[in-house]
């Protein structure tokens, strides 16, 4: 049989969808109409179009999303009327439309991405912004993992998947043209070539993004969002569609977290996509490191000799750390084509802008897959093992049923290739019906300033550092399954494994805080206001006072406010008025303290808090109504933020009264009890330490935390228990 003008042997099309629920997607349904959107301008110009035309809902997800976006179209202009940044372009679209819902979800990022990316987005997004802007930070993911879904829902009826996020070092117009004045970042400092797909959807597939970006926002933000009314039609309208009424498949990456099994969808898609080549397989894609993938690609061109496959890269990985990692692993990509003898069908090439030595090499950041005229893939995983089943990751498969269809997958095809190639995407699909060969379309239809070239990966990366550092950087699972603390209620949380390297990290989180809390007072200028000494000789000249209970209670009260450190007041309490009273003294100041200062944040209430935190304010607040006392006895044991912070968290989510004071009398004795018994010794290690004043004080530091990581694990064992 013949199709496209290419001929496929008898027998050789399956029978059957390739999309199948269960296996290897979560969803299959139909999209009205579907758009290819190559590169970022293309991306966002149309993406601000759609955006003006919402009503209901805005529902942003992404690896990353900066305020100091340029949200514009091709020829670098907003000619709408409103900001071309994209934070104020949101303000002033929120203003415009005070009943449309805004939400932005991005991931609460790792430290090492910090200097890419914009400084506390929660300032730029939620301080001075209309009340219908919402931002959630999303930590769910394990520890070492990242959440990478790119998704844009709008009004349940218009949805976006891909590659790209609303950040900055991102746009760029399918010329790539090396002197592009438009392509520089925030600072101005310009940005080679950059190029990435994203796929527009309607219809039932967007309805199913939507209701996936939404059980996102619940899982990280703690708060249910409804289905809007789908009233209108957002599609903008001066964009014809490339495909219409289609199967579109949505695949997902969801590693096993907090008890949720681990979904890999995407994983099996691709080894499923392999399975119906029979001309060719295209990739674009940014890492190559998968060698599941590999070895399932070189099964298939032993088993179909006809087969060609193209996978356009970029040319090298320039940071540090991809270098020596995701380089490493592509080396290792190709070496299993080669062991395999199938690499005379294989070309791995990056795309370059100029001649000769002037040429400038095109950064590849998309994630497309296209198998014949049948199935177009667009997403954010990349074929490295991270994306196979340790981060979250959204890819959509449309898969073509008739001669339409087919006709619209070869039209994208072209349409990339010839981008790369400098050529015409017409010229590019009628040399494919004529040879049926991706090879030759590439060679017969070349531009003498752009091309695709052969990557040169000759580097020597082998070792066991690189091998260690490709392990970490690179992992096919998460490192650890459970939860991983995320924040202060999820270490209280449900007793899961009190040890190990959480309780390890918090117990030198203790220490490290005490030893800087001597030095602040030692060594800065905070100690000629608050010396513990003066405290101590202004605490002796009350002792003998009938009325010495109730002045230092009202201290311990009137310095909560201030955020004075409770530690040095416990031990001024016990050097100035010895074990006994001291003690009793301390342990009334400070949970008069607590209760001071509690009941101002329940005055204050939970929004100045949401404000601070985000949505993820909602997440604390069910795991401490769920678990009061434990939470609270747990962060008073082992110190995560100042006393005066947890006392203003805890009154302003409403914790129940009861279970806050015995919670805090719990989470307190342990360290009073010790501070207390220290009392005048600490002064002396102050004034002139000696080796052994440090092992006494680190020793009976050791004893505190020792006791508090006990009665934690004693206490939530009998809670399991019940």
């Amino acid at each position: 049989m013949s199709v496209q003008g290419f001929s496929v042997a008898k027998g050789q099309r399956e029978s059957g969808g390739l999309l199948q629920p269960a296996r290897n997607v979560w969803r299959v349904e139909r999209a009205g109409r579907a758009h290819l959107l190559v590169d970022a301008a293309e991306y966002y110009g149309t993406l601000r179009h759609a955006m003006r035309n919402a009503e209901r809902t805005l529902l942003i997800v992404g690896w990353d999303i900066d305020s100091r976006t340029r949200l514009v179209g091709a020829d670098g202009r907003a000619d709408d009327g409103l900001p071309e940044t994209f934070g104020e372009f949101l303000k002033a679209l929120a203003k415009e439309k005070p009943g449309l819902s805004i939400k932005l979800l991005l991931w609460d990022y790792s430290v090492i991405y910090a200097m890419e990316r914009e400084l506390l987005p929660v300032v730029a997004f939620r301080w001075n912004t209309p009340v219908n802007i919402d931002l959630c930070l999303d930590d769910r993911v394990p520890l070492g993992a990242s959440h990478h879904q790119k998704i844009v829902a709008i009004d349940n009826g218009l949805a976006f998947c891909g590659g790209l996020d609303i950040t900055v070092r991102r746009w760029d117009t399918s010329d790539h043209d090396p002197g592009n004045a438009l392509r520089v970042d925030p600072g101005r400092e310009p940005y080679r070539p950059f190029h990435d797909v994203q796929m527009m959807v309607d219809g039932d597939a967007a309805a199913a993004l939507g209701d996936l970006a939404r059980r996102r926002w619940e899982r990280a933000a703690a708060e249910t969002l409804d289905p809007p009314r789908a009233d209108g039609d957002p599609w903008p309208r001066h964009i014809e569609p490339h495909f219409s009424d289609i199967s579109v498949g949505i695949a997902r990456t969801e590693p096993a977290y907090n008890g949720s099994e681990e979904v890999r969808e995407i994983a099996a898609l691709y080894g499923d996509m392999l399975t119906r080549a029979h001309r060719w397989v295209y990739v674009e894609n940014q890492f190559l490191t998968c060698p599941d993938f590999a070895r399932r690609l070189a099964a298939r061109l032993r088993q179909v000799p006809g087969l060609e496959a193209l996978l356009v890269v970029p040319e090298t990985h320039h940071t540090w750390l991809e270098h020596r990692t995701m380089l490493m692993g592509r080396v290792r990509f190709m070496e299993i084509l080669r062991e395999e003898g199938v690499t005379d069908r294989v070309r791995l090439l990056h795309p370059a802008v100029g001649a000769g030595e002037r040429a400038v090499s095109v950064m590849v950041h998309s994630k497309v897959m296209i198998v014949d005229d049948t199935i177009l893939r667009v997403g954010s995983a990349n074929l490295c093992n991270r994306s196979m089943g340790m981060d979250s990751e959204c890819d959509i498969a449309l898969e073509a049923t008739g001669p339409e269809h087919r006709e619209a997958v070869m039209a994208a095809l072209g349409r990339l290739l010839g981008e790369h190639c400098g050529a015409d995407p017409a010229r590019i699909v009628a040399t494919l019906r004529d040879t049926g060969s991706l090879f030759a379309a590439m060679d017969n239809c070349r531009d003498g300033t752009r091309g695709l070239r052969p990557v040169d990966d000759s580097l020597d990366l082998t070792g066991d550092t690189a091998t260690a550092m490709e392990a970490v950087a690179d992992p096919a699972r998460p490192v650890a399954a459970g939860e991983h603390f995320a924040d202060i209620v999820d270490f209280a949380g449900d007793g899961e494994k009190a040890g190990g390297i959480s309780a390890i990290a918090k117990a030198m989180g203790a220490v490290l805080f005490v030893a800087a809390l001597v030095l602040l007072w030692r060594y800065t200028p905070l100690s000629e206001f608050a010396d513990p000494e003066r405290l101590r000789s202004s605490l002796d000249g009350v002792a003998t006072g009938a009325l010495a209970p109730l002045v230092v209670i009202s201290i311990y009260v009137l310095t909560g406010f201030i955020a004075f450190p409770v530690t040095v007041l416990i031990v001024a309490t016990a050097a100035a008025f010895g074990l006994w009273p001291g003690l009793l003294y301390a342990g009334v100041g400070s949970l008069a303290s607590a209760v001071a200062t509690y009941t101002l944040g329940r005055s204050l209430g939970a929004n100045m808090l949401r404000n601070l935190i985000g949505p993820r304010i909602n997440r604390i607040g069910r795991g401490i109504g769920k678990r009061g006392v434990l939470t609270v006895m747990t962060i008073r044991l082992v110190p995560v933020a100042p006393f005066m912070l947890v006392n203003l968290v805890a009154g302003a989510l409403r914790v129940p009264v009861v279970d806050y004071i015995i919670g805090t009398v719990l989470g307190l004795a342990p360290g009073i009890l010790v501070l207390s018994v220290l009392g005048d010794r600490v002064f002396t290690i102050l004034e002139d330490p000696s080796l052994m004043d440090v092992a006494i004080i680190l020793g009976s530091l050791a004893a505190w935390i020792g006791l508090a990581l006990g009665l934690q694990r004693l206490l939530s064992k009998r809670r399991g228990s019940k």
